[in-house]
């Protein structure tokens, strides 16, 4: 991936880009030859970016259908925040197993003279 198409332009630039597009319309044949020339008045990479980011302002307008900027993210913060509640539960998890065959061992060590199960509950001896 080049320089290029990798970064990110500020919200303010963005948002003039949408602007412009909405003013110079009129005066083009059409929305893809202005959205070209404010690609190329802004020094934005491609007029697809610009096309890009006027298709998820009427999302977020609600004049077009779509996940809105604002849902997309939520859905971002809450699968962050799933994935790392799922890695503290298998931390958690090992630290358990672990813990409890210390806690098997010990008993073994203590109660010699008694027969356990896997669960090291003692059971009686046949």
């Amino acid at each position: 991936m080049s320089a290029s198409t990798s970064r990110r332009y500020p919200a303010e630039l963005r948002e003039r880009a949408v602007r412009m597009v909405a003013e110079i319309r009129v005066e083009h044949e059409s929305e893809w030859a202005a959205m070209g020339r404010v690609a190329e008045l802004l020094g934005i990479g491609t007029p697809e970016t610009v096309r890009k980011w006027c298709r998820q302002a009427e999302v977020d307008a609600g004049a077009r259908p779509g996940v809105t900027s604002e849902d997309s993210a939520e859905l971002k913060r809450l699968k962050r925040e799933n994935a790392e509640l799922k890695r503290a539960n298998a931390i958690l998890k090992a630290a358990s197993a672990f813990f409890a065959a210390e806690l098997c061992a010990t008993r073994r060590r203590v109660d010699r003279g008694r027969v356990r199960d896997r669960s090291c509950r003692v059971v009686a001896a046949a």
